[in-house]
């Protein structure tokens, strides 16, 4: 059985952890956002991007140029771009330390991390938001909503996929992050309502009056059972959904009740691949926005692959980005033969063609990782305005173990910046690394269920990076030097300006933040009065 949601749970914290999360909780970003764009984290101090490295391509050229959302133009991440990676890596560290700047290494997490919950695991983690990716206080509490699974069914950890469901959190909006734990309020929807029987990722957008549209990956599981037990292997359907329902709040706290479950898009195998082209084809993790360079549209960005059949697809010139005579470059013939035409992640666009939000047109990815990567989750738009302009941030994360041949890159978020929701987008830091986990990057890939001893114990330490507004980050704890998660990971921030960015290692203690933090900037329906 779960506690009552309302229970006063306290959070198992050291002292240490329990002095800064009430010094961050004291500076907590409360200002009014802008009503053109996200609330803008800090600069870095220095905006520079990363000179090049000696015996490494350049990085492929990108204008930053905005076209029309609805323009046949798809930006590529090249193997040019991602090369940066290594070129940034120090060659040199002793085997199983950290390989990568600081300026993109989220700082370790301790292996003592409390557990945020005693019953499920949790891990992909959103928060309640409005059109312009603000986080909604609601009538005095911070919602937050997160895929959880049940830790005492039976499965292990690394079997909660295809058990999980999508559950939510609240708290007061002046709670001390070291002392007052996030209340599980239970599963989102009634069992057996949602489409599919597993729930995925998505996005939560608060809509006028008490109402809710969840945005969430709809995937069905055919042999949930064989899986659990260790076999398995029928690919499972996906589509992209939403819930409409309904958000109250009381002096007990948060409920959600009236769920009407909508289909919105299944993969069209032209633009983005389906289950009949590739058993393993990504078609997830829908994420709505509005853009005030087009008003009235409302976007939604997500994870695809590739049209068409899988290993039909071959590397073009364009995906290597090599500028020309680049003594470094690879060739495109020997690219091919590695095999990697097979990763063919991208992220993925649609508009809404109605107020309602039950009716959606694809539209071209916005960005192309093919011969790069095979996953790019969870994308986000994130629009900053700097020096009067508004910037386009796009930002999403991936594994290591999904890059290409050739390519090396450790799990983390990747972001992208240019001029409008659909631009040449130029890679942060000119790789398109954000933030990592601590991981050697002269090792080669592993997974973070069977991880190299020689490897960094930190190198999975934490995966599904959500950016806040102020550049607050998000994550969960996956495998802390072999201590296995399922708990919110301590948040950190990361400052950038001009496509670069760079770990604020003065936020909170030496960059760790509270754990599972997710403030919130505006506020809706009052305080509530409840005490």
């Amino acid at each position: 059985m779960h506690k009552h949601p309302n229970t006063p749970l306290k959070l198992r914290w050291r002292p240490a952890a329990a002095a800064l999360a009430a010094a961050v909780a004291a500076t907590t970003f409360l200002a009014v956002p802008s009503a053109q764009a996200n609330e803008p984290s800090d600069p870095p101090s220095n905006t520079q991007m990363p000179a090049p490295t000696p015996g490494f391509p350049l990085p492929t050229k990108h204008t930053q140029k905005a076209y029309d959302p609805a323009a046949d133009y798809t930006s590529k991440w090249t193997r040019a771009d991602a090369k940066q990676i290594m070129a940034q890596s120090d060659s040199t560290v002793a085997p199983g330390k950290n390989s990568m700047s600081p300026d993109v290494t989220m700082p370790e997490i301790p292996e003592d991390f409390p557990a945020m919950n005693d019953d499920v695991w949790v891990w992909d983690t959103w928060s309640l938001t409005d059109e312009n990716a603000n986080q909604i206080s609601y009538k005095g509490y911070d919602v937050i909503f997160s895929l959880v699974a049940d830790r005492h069914a039976g499965y292990g950890f690394d079997q909660r996929h295809w058990n999980a469901r999508i559950g939510y959190f609240f708290r007061k909006t002046n709670a001390d992050p070291a002392k007052d734990k996030w209340n599980y309020g239970g599963h989102l929807f009634l069992d057996n309502t949602s489409i599919g029987n597993t729930e995925w990722s998505g996005s939560t957008r608060l809509m006028q009056g008490d109402h809710v549209n969840v945005f969430y990956t709809a995937t069905t599981f055919y042999d949930r059972a064989e899986r659990n037990a260790g076999g398995g292997g029928i690919a499972p359907d996906a589509v992209i959904a939403k819930a409409l329902g309904n958000i109250h709040a009381d002096k007990n706290g948060v409920t959600f009740d009236g769920f009407q479950h909508t289909k919105l898009l299944e993969p069209d195998g032209k633009l983005y691949q389906n289950k009949a082209q590739n058993p393993g084809f990504a078609f997830r993790d829908p994420y709505t926005f509005a853009d005030p360079a087009h008003p009235g549209k409302t976007f939604m960005v997500f994870e695809g692959n590739t049209g068409g059949k899988r290993g039909d697809y071959r590397c073009e010139d364009a995906d290597l980005g090599y500028a020309k005579g680049d003594a470094n470059a690879e060739k495109l013939n020997e690219v091919n033969s590695t095999g990697a035409y097979y990763q063919t992640a991208n992220v993925g666009l649609a508009v809404a063609e109605n107020k309602d939000l039950t009716k959606w047109k694809f539209l071209p990815p916005l960005l192309s990782a093919n011969c790069v990567n095979d996953q790019t989750e969870r994308p986000q738009i994130f629009i900053q305005n700097e020096g009067g302009k508004n910037k386009y941030y796009l930002f999403t994360i991936s594994h290591q173990f999904t890059y290409a041949a050739g390519m090396r890159g450790p799990d983390g978020v990747y972001g992208f910046v240019g001029d409008g929701v659909r631009s040449d987008y130029q890679p942060m830091n000119n790789s398109g690394l954000a933030l990592g986990s601590p991981t050697d990057l002269n090792m080669p890939a592993n997974a973070p269920e069977g991880p190299n001893p020689l490897q960094n114990g930190r190198q999975f330490q934490a995966y599904s990076h959500y950016v806040q507004p102020g550049g607050l980050v998000q994550s969960f704890i996956d495998n802390v030097n072999g201590v296995r998660g399922g708990s919110l990971s301590p948040t950190v921030k990361i400052n950038f300006r001009d496509g670069v960015s760079k770990v604020d290692r003065s936020f909170g203690q030496n960059g760790l933040g509270p754990f599972g933090y997710l403030p919130t900037n505006v506020n809706v329906g009052g305080a509530g009065l409840y005490k």
